[in-house]
């Protein structure tokens, strides 16, 4: 529990299946077990949020259903009376949003209602927000808006950061501190023992000498999909494979298709949404990432504490997490060769993935640990708590 006075502190994330929403939940699970006044305020129950958890309270954002207030335009202002209200009620020192549109624009019209009882306000960036929403025409003015009219920002990534500045045309003198995001090593982690037999369940007849290719996303567009069945296709041509999909998307289909189409779908299987699959990540041979963009990587990062090797795209922020040639391998957005042969050279000798599987977890604690994040966080909210109380 924390030394210096409690914080009460509210917390806005999207409850999809994403890392935004992940690390929201749990940024502020750890806090309400650092003894904070937790209240997530969201459209919907975030993923891995236990509303039960002591200290942490869940307020449902509820949209009008009026004619006139289509559901998608009554989001940010039904998220603004909610702020609001919970404010009022709870006294909130601290709001945290993450996402800037509409998340930080619903907080800055919340607080422009609520005058000098608002609360501080916090905007983590999580890339989309900045590198496809924030710089499209329609939002760009209203995104480099909210951005500035926070009291703190921060990014996941050093890729983000200078994203944000150049693609928002900020000034440099606006701070943005890159906070990593993390895991939780506790939930994160090898097995004792490396047992393949959990994916006997999922893969009828495997056996030992078949390796096991694992790819977790939201399946939406930017994670390219096709790569990753392309990929798949080309290393078990070369050696007997794989391949666990965990997740749910729009491109889900597409992944059916191209399958079929291949003859592979007896080869694959499917998990959909899965809010604990550790088990199943810790089993696998290697983890494949061909996005278009990251701004971090945040299911690449829960392969490597699982002991996993990545094989991912060369973009945003995924160098910061994966090592190349140490941890894993990136490559050029879009060549499924080299992918393919990054893979195949990873699972030629077992001692070589384990080398990989060992500089992953070091890594991992080097770098990545829960607790270094929140310390980071938790000093962020002081800050501007004790800039507001000298009035800088």
């Amino acid at each position: 529990m924390t030394t210096a006075a409690p914080l009460r502190i509210g917390i806005t994330c999207f409850a999809t299946f994403g890392g935004s929403g992940i690390v929201a939940t749990e940024v502020g699970l750890a806090m309400a077990k650092r003894g904070h006044e937790v209240h997530f305020i969201a459209r919907a129950l975030p993923i891995r949020l236990n509303p039960a958890t002591p200290g942490v309270t869940f307020h449902e954002v509820v949209e009008p259903d009026h004619d006139v207030l289509q559901p998608d335009g009554a989001y940010p202002i039904a998220l603004a009376s909610k702020i609001i209200e919970v404010t009022r009620q709870f006294h909130l020192d601290v709001l945290h949003v993450h996402y800037a549109v509409p998340h930080a624009t619903a907080a800055w019209l919340a607080r422009a209602v609520l005058g000098g009882e608002a609360p501080r306000l916090v905007t983590t960036l999580h890339g989309t927000d900045i590198t496809l929403v924030g710089t499209d025409a329609t939002y760009l003015p209203i995104t480099r808006f909210s951005v500035l009219q926070s009291d703190a920002v921060t990014a996941p990534s050093a890729f983000l950061r200078e994203a944000t500045w150049t693609r928002l045309d900020l000034p440099r003198t606006l701070p943005i501190a890159v906070v990593p995001n993390f895991v939780d090593t506790a939930h994160w982690h090898p097995p004792a023992t490396r047992d393949r037999r959990v994916l006997l369940e999922l893969f009828a007849g495997l056996n030992d000498s078949e390796a096991v290719l694992v790819h977790v996303s939201n399946f939406r567009p930017v994670k390219r999909i096709a790569d990753v069945i392309a990929t798949f296709q080309e290393v078990h041509a070369q050696r007997p494979a794989r391949l666990l999909l965990i997740g749910d998307g729009p491109d889900c289909p597409l992944a059916e298709e191209l399958l079929e189409a291949a003859g592979l779908q007896d080869r694959v299987a499917f998990l959909g949404r899965q809010e604990h699959f550790g088990q199943w990540l810790g089993a696998a041979d290697v983890f494949l990432l061909p996005s278009e963009t990251e701004s971090f990587g945040l299911a690449a990062l829960e392969a490597m504490a699982c002991g996993v090797p990545v094989v991912a795209s060369d973009v945003g922020g995924l160098p910061e997490v994966v090592a190349h040639g140490e941890t894993g391998f990136l490559a050029p957005v879009g060549d499924v060769a080299a992918m393919a042969a990054h893979v195949v050279w990873i699972l030629a000798d077992y001692a070589r993935w384990q080398r990989m599987s060992d500089a992953a977890l070091v890594r991992v604690q080097r770098l990545f640990q829960a607790d270094a994040a929140v310390d980071a966080y938790e000093a962020v909210y002081r800050a501007v708590l004790a800039a507001d109380a000298t009035g800088s």
